[in-house]
């Protein structure tokens, strides 16, 4: 549905800046995220899988209202404050809610309620926003998905999906019972369960006709609904007072250039996919003659894009991999998804702030929201933002000038981040997010890149950094190098790391520092679970390595697998000094401390210092980073955790005049550490989401200024934001 509401909320918002300011674009940034696990009921563990996944809002946009299924329940979440989100409990569903809307004071819930894939049911309650009272339930009759209430609020129409097995035949179809639709009445704001119609769907589709599989509704103003059949490929329209199938027609298929089609360990957006069918999910009304789909894929297809239709099956504008190919140069391209359905647009809203209506299409994979300024014609992307780890639901609330995004990933059985929904708010401003991003390389190709792991700065000319990525990337290991004089700041190019002419694959870059005549030294972190070494490489300005190191075999006997994470250069001819940051302790280590190690390339001589670490409240602590500067060498400790329980991501300095190696096998002397700086409240104001546990890459610049950098982890079980920043250390925090 079009949701349209008046510009007065957002005049007055512009209209209190400058005049010259005034003319300048207004931009949606991130505000507030909401982890939902605070609404568990009292009688839950803290670690019980919660999920946000569909979510709406009340009409005076003072709550949100979400779909959990992993409880079994509907979460509210008061926005009052949309920059204090706060819980006010769920309600539980005695079965599985798969969608929500609100209106009249009330939440309409589409439940679940199936014995198997075979013996459906579901139910649709009527759940009061201020009391939480559930007021009463239609039996749907079978499995719904998604639920919509006609702008007029004359109706609710429901997607009964009765999904298939994908275990059985390896998922074909047709498999029995065959979805529908439903559409109910609405009498004095009450759901009228004896008004209920069921629309029969079959027949339709080319694929499988006998067993439509219903899945995302809208309806328009016209009182028109829109049906997609994903696993069918197929769309409907659908009369919602007659309940008369007045068009219908197959979402087709696309050819798809410029993407990345091999889950190989490296970002290539080369590839060619032919006749790939749309199969789309979410769809919107973007007028009464026009709809918006998300091309996510289930059965056979996902194209990796969004496409506009008119109501007779016109293409009015198909974006093909366009989106995908951006989100790349944000480096958060999942290549664990590029032999499937790549970034996997699924959800989508569409909504009209002031006179400019807006088109939201997440990506469920690359977990951001792509915003588009609907034109009539081909949308006009505005500016991409972050959003929690797999967003599934959206909705805009205009007559405050936010959106909701609720992203369904709980991660808290591997400690990982929870499940958010998160706020965005327009206005003027600049653009939060990105921080960083790649340009172009000269195929025209977007210059992939994540999982940034370190961070080394020109001696000579400012703002100019390298950067690696780490063994996520394993069969393409690069030296990235950024231009911080920009913003965001941008990578400019890459620099491939090879060894005899061939790609340098299977190791761990985790340290980087410049050699001061054109080259680097490299620290790769070993895994001795793998036979990697933990080693040291030197490669020229082309990347080809001319030097490896391995450490000595007394220190390799104690190895674990968390070992360089850093590497610095201390001192020039025969007095330069390669120190390394262990990031844990090895077997020969005291609890609590871990060892620089130095090495000396020109007498070969390898020596260590232990450094003692801040105690944590849970997990572990340890160290991801050092670089010399000055008198002091600056090292990044952390620990592993995410969200509010993370407490240390912090910069301490250990003067250069401290770094007295002594041998290795025998007493090493013990540093003292001075706290520089504290990284954790420059992470939560710079994106207004959930800290990251990994601090990886941190430099200082032939200018003096410094920057921070984090690992995405390769979109790997992570909302895939790098955070890049300028780390005052003159700052007292």
């Amino acid at each position: 549905m079009t949701t349209t509401f008046s510009r007065a909320a957002l005049t007055a918002a512009l209209l209190a800046s400058t005049a010259a300011a005034a003319f300048a674009e207004p931009v949606f940034n991130r505000i507030a995220a909401f982890p939902v696990a605070e609404n568990l009921p009292a009688d839950k563990d803290v670690k019980t899988p919660t999920s946000s996944e569909i979510i709406t809002a009340t009409e005076d946009g003072n709550t949100l209202v979400y779909s959990d299924s992993p409880l079994g329940a509907v979460g509210f979440v008061d926005i009052t404050d949309p920059k204090a989100p706060k819980p006010l409990g769920a309600v539980m569903a005695d079965g599985e809610p798969t969608s929500v809307a609100a209106r009249f004071g009330k939440v309409f819930a589409a439940v679940n309620t199936s014995e198997d894939y075979v013996k459906t049911g579901g139910k649709l309650l009527t759940i009061d926003v201020k009391s939480h009272a559930i007021e009463a339930s239609c039996d749907l009759g079978g499995q719904p998905d998604s639920i919509a209430i006609a702008p007029d609020g004359s109706f609710a129409a429901i997607a009964i999906e009765n999904e298939r097995n994908e275990e059985l035949n390896d998922g074909k179809l047709p498999q029995m019972p065959a979805g529908y639709l439903v559409t109910i009445p609405f009498k004095d704001g009450a759901a009228d369960c004896g008004g209920l119609k069921k629309i029969d769907v079959t027949g339709l589709a080319e694929i499988a006709p006998e067993d439509p599989e219903p899945e995302f509704v809208d309806i328009n103003d016209k009182g028109q609904i829109a049906l997609t059949l994903q696993e069918n490929n197929h769309i409907v329209i659908v009369d919602g007072k007659t309940g008369e199938v007045t068009s219908h027609f197959s979402a087709g298929a696309v050819d798809i250039d410029g993407v990345d089609i091999k889950k190989d360990g490296k970002l290539d957006f080369t590839g060619s996919l032919k006749g790939v069918k749309r199969e789309p999910d979410s769809i919107q009304w973007l007028d009464d003659n026009r709809v918006v789909v998300a091309d996510e894929g289930d059965y056979e297809g996902g194209s990796r894009g969004f496409t506009i239709f008119d109501t007779t099956g016109k293409v009015l504008y198909e974006s093909g991999p366009s989106l995908e190919r951006e989100i790349a140069k944000l480096g958060m391209f999942p290549d664990k998804r590029a032999g499937k359905k790549g970034v996997e647009l699924e959800g989508l809203e569409v909504a009209k702030f002031g006179d400019q209506n807006y088109i939201f299409v997440m990506s469920e994979r690359a977990s951001v929201v792509g915003i588009y300024k609907d034109t009539g014609a081909e949308p006009e992307l505005m500016q991409i933002v972050p959003s929690g780890i797999a967003p599934e639901g959206i909705i805009a609330v205009p007559q405050r000038n936010l959106i909701a995004t609720a992203n369904e990933a709980d991660l808290v059985e591997d400690g990982g981040a929870r499940s958010h929904v998160m706020l965005y708010e327009l206005g003027e401003g600049e653009k939060a997010f990105p921080e960083i991003v790649s340009a172009d390389d000269k195929d025209g190709n977007p210059i992939g890149f994540g999982a940034l792991s370190s961070l080394a700065a020109d001696a000579k000319e400012p703002g100019k950094l390298y950067a690696t990525n780490d063994s996520f990337y394993s069969a393409q290991p690069t030296i990235f190098v950024i231009d911080a004089t920009q913003k965001p700041a941008v990578i400019t190019d890459a620099i491939r790391i090879t060894k005899d002419g061939a790609t340098m694959e299977h190791r761990d870059m985790e340290g980087l520092t410049l050699d001061g005549k054109g080259g680097f030294w490299i620290a790769n972190e070993g895994n001795p679970e793998k036979d990697v070494p933990h080693q040291i490489f030197h490669a020229g300005a082309d990347g080809a390595v001319d030097q490896v190191i391995d450490i000595p075999e007394g220190m390799n006997a104690n190895q674990v697998r968390f070992g360089f994470e850093g590497i610095t250069r201390v001192g020039e001819g025969d007095d330069e000094t390669l120190w390394m940051a262990v990031q844990r302790e090895w077997k020969d280590d005291e609890k609590g401390f871990v060892k620089l190690v130095s090495y000396k390339p020109s007498s070969k001589e390898w020596g260590a210092v232990r450094y003692p670490l801040d105690k944590g409240e849970a997990g572990w602590v340890g160290l991801s980073e050092i670089t010399a500067n000055g008198d002091y060498a600056y090292i990044v400790e952390r620990d592993n955790q995410i969200g509010e329980a993370a407490k240390i991501k912090k910069i301490y300095k250990v003067a250069l005049s401290e770094l007295k190696p002594a041998p290795l096998g025998g007493e090493l002397p013990t540093v003292k550490k001075e706290l520089a700086y504290d990284l954790l409240p420059d992470m939560l104001a710079a994106t207004h989401g959930y800290a990251v546990d990994k601090i990886e890459g941190f430099t200082i610049d032939a200018s003096g200024q410094a920057y921070a950098v984090t690992d995405n982890d390769g979109v790997d079980d992570s909302s895939g934001e790098t955070l890049f920043w300028a780390v005052n250390l003159n700052k007292t925090n």
